[in-house]
């Protein structure tokens, strides 16, 4: 297990861009697949985006590709998701998650740590 502390949500508005961050403890953070998940007010939690251990492969949900990039630091034990171009669809709760399993990286059963969410608001 690792333990995931979100942190860069906010208020925005339409058509601007935040930067959201996870930290991860422990000196095995290189070893994990990292995902972004958010939850809409009042629907299932969903896959965001995902970066495998070396940052040189990643995966993106359709609603977000072109607009959010997953990206690591793994000397920071740090990922990150950019995301640029916010829609108010893109109002959730997200969260942060490690994955010490090699495959399906966009389905929540493969992540074993969660962080405790940050909350994006974007408004209209």
């Amino acid at each position: 297990q690792v333990q995931l502390v979100e942190s860069g949500g906010g208020l925005v508005q339409a058509g601007g861009s935040l930067r959201l961050s996870c930290v991860a403890s422990g000196r095995t953070f290189s070893s994990y697949t990292m995902g972004w998940f958010r939850q809409p007010p009042g629907k299932e939690r969903e896959f965001v985006a995902a970066i495998r251990r070396s940052g040189d492969t990643t995966y993106y949900a359709d609603s977000v590709k072109g607009r959010f990039t997953i990206s690591r630091d793994n000397a920071k034990n740090t990922v990150y998701l950019q995301m640029n171009s916010l829609q108010p669809e893109d109002t959730a709760v997200y969260y942060c998650a490690a994955s010490g399993l090699p495959g399906a990286p966009s389905q929540q059963w493969s992540f074993g740590s969660w962080g405790q969410g940050t909350q994006v608001t974007v408004s209209s």
